[in-house]
């Protein structure tokens, strides 16, 4: 029988259990997109997870939506990751890079030469972004031209090969929060009268030919798709979601994709019984996951993997802390994304706990 504690295959990887650490954006990037020594300690402290999935990391400059996130774009970039892969790995680990393209929720205060933020279509959305500068409204977006979607395409397929190249078990293509991806999905946000809008396949044509492209870099296995119908989150909304999602996970090339991968957060609808059927390979769920919710997922067989974030965020040790049933240190909103180690690297395991308790 399935358990958090028994061993799993997602495309090529083979993990010793089943928790994965879910991407969750931190902003500890130095100011070049690198990421640092921090980085690497955060990450190998929490290599008892089955699969670690990073933070989002933009695949070119233009694809930055926040202070101190990261890239996979330069050398200093690649040196950088390739440490907190080898730190992984060293520690027993396995790792796949999130590619993020945030699109049109950006500012042009993060944009190279302070250009306006790309999207699908020139659709300003609702909401604030974060800069140095603190937050600042979102702008109307430019266009993206039919060249410039096969170049976007492109920056994709070259950061797979970085990611890769620095030592990634895989690579994971950031579909949900609204950014990029979705924004060409759904119709509230593309507009477009070209092969990329219109129509519920063209609108699905950014997402299946950027997947294409991915697989292609790095073979079948190590190409997984996060998606999250109706999170409704930085304004992005669609008409008929659940038609929407069934097409594109229909349309997905399961047998050479390591995963799927689908949150959900705050919608009525059972996506997990419309989508797991229409996708042949493995699926992973996440989404405010508790492990009495994880396990009875995995025991019915509506679960390959589990997601969790901000749980494995405040316990380096979530796998043991659950194994034993210990209590789990409580994650601190306020240093989500604020730079250094607070908050990042100091959440302590149960043995540390324990050591501190005896001390005292």
């Amino acid at each position: 029988m399935q358990s958090l504690f028994t061993p799993v295959r997602l495309g090529k990887a083979d993990i010793l259990n089943r928790f994965v650490m879910a991407p969750m954006t931190r902003s500890r990037a130095n100011v070049d997109g690198s990421p640092g020594s921090l980085a690497a300690t955060y990450y190998a402290q929490r290599a008892d997870a089955g699969l670690i999935i990073t933070e989002g990391v933009f695949p070119s400059a233009d694809g930055k939506g926040y202070v101190r996130t990261p890239g996979i774009e330069t050398e200093a970039q690649i040196a950088g990751w390739k440490a907190v892969a080898t730190a992984v790995h060293d520690a027993g680990g396995r790792i796949f890079m999130q590619l993020m393209h945030t699109g049109r929720i950006s500012h042009p205060l993060l944009q190279p030469e302070g250009k306006a933020p790309v999207a699908p279509s020139a659709i300003r959305p609702q909401g604030q972004s974060w800069t140095d500068e603190g937050q600042k409204d979102f702008v109307t977006p430019r266009a993206l031209t039919t060249v410039e979607v096969k170049d976007i395409i492109a920056a994709y397929r070259r950061a797979t090969g970085n990611a890769l190249a620095a030592g990634f078990d895989g690579v994971e293509l950031h579909g949900a929060t609204g950014y990029l991806p979705e924004q060409f999905l759904s119709s509230g946000s593309n507009r477009r009268t070209d092969a990329y809008g219109g129509s519920l396949e063209n609108r699905a044509r950014f997402i299946l030919e950027t997947l294409a492209a991915m697989i292609e870099e790095a073979g079948p296995g190590r190409v997984g798709l996060k998606i999250s119908p109706e999170m409704n989150f930085n304004d992005i909304k669609d008409d008929a979601p659940e038609e929407t999602y069934g097409y594109l996970v229909e349309h997905l090339n399961a047998k050479d994709m390591a995963y799927l991968h689908v949150a959900l957060f705050g919608t009525a609808k059972d996506y997990h019984a419309l989508l797991r059927p229409r996708f042949g390979g493995a699926y992973i769920v996440g989404g405010g996951l508790t492990r009495d919710s994880a396990e009875a997922l995995l025991r019915e067989g509506k679960a390959d993997a589990v997601a969790f974030g901000s749980s494995f965020l405040a316990n380096p040790d979530l796998p043991e802390r659950f194994r034993r049933n210990a209590p789990l240190n409580q994650p601190d909103r306020a240093t989500f994304y604020t730079p250094g180690a607070n908050g990042y690297t100091d959440y302590p395991t149960l043995a540390q706990s324990s050591g501190q308790a005896a001390a005292h």
